[in-house]
């Protein structure tokens, strides 16, 4: 699966840099998740030159979810149980950081 494409680029181009933004209103342009088990990545900023997502990462439960940094890279390395791969939520689309219940403030 294409975790980015030209697609998403525009609209995370087009959202732009949400920094000013409340956390709870931080709008998520992309939702990557791993099939096998733990783990969501919801990707609020892109950049494509250096193919570096910033988001909200939720793996082992609400004491360990932060905000923060993560590649394209990272994403396609992940190895899943079962020989699974990371995967882009193709049903998800755009929903502010609040509406998503791994979302702790």
């Amino acid at each position: 699966m294409q975790l980015i494409t030209k697609e998403l680029e525009k609209r995370f181009k087009k959202i732009g840099n949400q920094e000013k933004i409340k956390i709870e209103d931080k709008v998520v342009v992309a939702k990557f998740f791993n099939p096998a088990g733990a783990g969501t990545w919801l990707a609020t900023e892109y950049e494509p030159e250096s193919k570096m997502f910033f988001g909200y990462v939720s793996i082992f439960g609400d004491h360990n979810d932060e905000w923060g940094y993560f590649t394209l890279a990272e994403l396609e390395a992940v190895g899943c149980n079962g020989g699974f791969k990371i995967e882009r939520d193709l049903y998800c689309g755009e929903k502010k950081i609040k509406e998503f219940t791994c979302f702790s403030k």
